[in-house]
């Protein structure tokens, strides 16, 4: 049976969010999508699913839903503190919500964007093969108050809950950048001095995050460029000289000349960068870029087999009685040793 997810209160704009929509880049639509990827594929290894299914995307903090199915939920991304009728739950994991239970989802501890998933998916409709939300272009859910959204049913509701070890993108660190074919528009001493920076995140949106820098600007030896296609990762250098890292809404076009782009498995780790989070730039070749970013089938194969049982206190599971808790005893005088009662 369908359920609906209940939207009691939300504390900042949650959208509907999925894998995006490749495919329409020459329409000057941007394929969008989860601002972090791998959030999805974790939702999807925690509930047994064969792929990513659409999800509430919750940036710097979430709000209260209420389940009127029970399904499973997987709570990935940047952490957050997070209740089912007042009991804690843990974050990188997935739970069996009963019908009618409140989740509580706060502030972000770190990072920027969590996700809330459904083991179904959530059914809003499909625009153009997909469910993400691109408000610029009038596609997808922006969540409020009192919004009842459709979940498909649980293909699996009794399996156990799990988790994964809790990732290190919430704080910054080395992305990883392959050269372009605008790289050397830039000179070798403003790529050395890009490369040996430490940037600071500036504030962000879906669109790009700024990388804000003491010294002087980064400047290309073009003058001026002709709009060229762009996509999620190329960092930008601005006119007035500071690198952009473009992410999930990028525009499709674009004339500032281009440093480089970021590969794609470190494209989280700028996502999830709060203002003043520090970054470095690393270049790297093409071939190792491609062993350090394997397609994400194959990434997605390496989180099912990281996901172990999630270990949860008896004095924190509500419905423990409700377990078989002993099977197969015997009495101890049975001849063959293999009776039970």
């Amino acid at each position: 049976m369908t359920g609906f997810i209940e939207v009691a209160g939300i504390a900042s704009k949650i959208t509907v969010q999925d894998l995006g929509r490749p495919g329409f880049t020459a329409m000057g639509l941007a394929p969008g999508g989860a601002a972090d990827r791998r959030a999805l594929w974790e939702a999807a290894a925690l509930l047994d699913l064969p792929a990513p299914g659409a999800a509430l995307e919750m940036p710097l903090a979430g709000g209260r839903f209420r389940l009127t199915a029970a399904s499973r939920i997987a709570l990935t991304g940047a952490p957050m503190r997070a209740y089912c009728e007042g009991r804690a739950l843990a974050w990188n994991a997935s739970h069996l919500i009963p019908a009618g239970a409140l989740i509580e989802i706060g502030a972000a501890e770190a990072g920027v964007y969590g996700y809330l998933s459904l083991a179904g998916g959530i059914a809003t409709p499909e625009r153009l093969g997909a469910r993400a939300t691109l408000a610029a272009a009038g596609l997808g859910t922006v969540l409020a108050a009192g919004m009842r959204l459709p979940f498909a049913p649980d293909p699996a509701a009794e399996t156990p809950s799990r988790c994964l070890p809790t990732p290190a993108r919430f704080s910054g660190g080395t992305l990883r950048v392959i050269e372009g074919p605008q790289t050397a528009f830039f000179d070798p001493q403003t790529r050395a001095r890009a490369f040996a920076n430490t940037f600071a995140a500036g504030p962000a949106n879906r669109q790009g995050l700024p990388l804000h820098h003491d010294g002087a600007p980064f400047q290309s030896r073009s003058a001026a460029l002709l709009s060229d296609f762009i996509t999620a990762g190329d960092i930008q250098i601005t006119g007035a000289g500071m690198p952009v890292i473009l992410l999930a809404e990028c525009q499709s076009i674009g004339g500032y000349p281009r440093l480089g782009t970021v590969i794609p498995a470190d494209l989280p780790i700028a996502a999830q960068a709060r203002p003043g989070t520090p970054l470095r730039l690393l270049p790297i070749s093409l071939e190792a870029a491609e062993s350090a970013s394997p397609p994400e089938p194959a990434q997605f194969a390496a989180l099912r087999r990281s996901c172990t049982s999630l270990i949860r206190r008896p004095d924190d599971i509500p419905d423990l009685l409700g377990y078989q808790l002993i099977s197969g005893v015997v009495r101890g005088d049975e001849e063959d040793g293999c009776g039970s009662i």
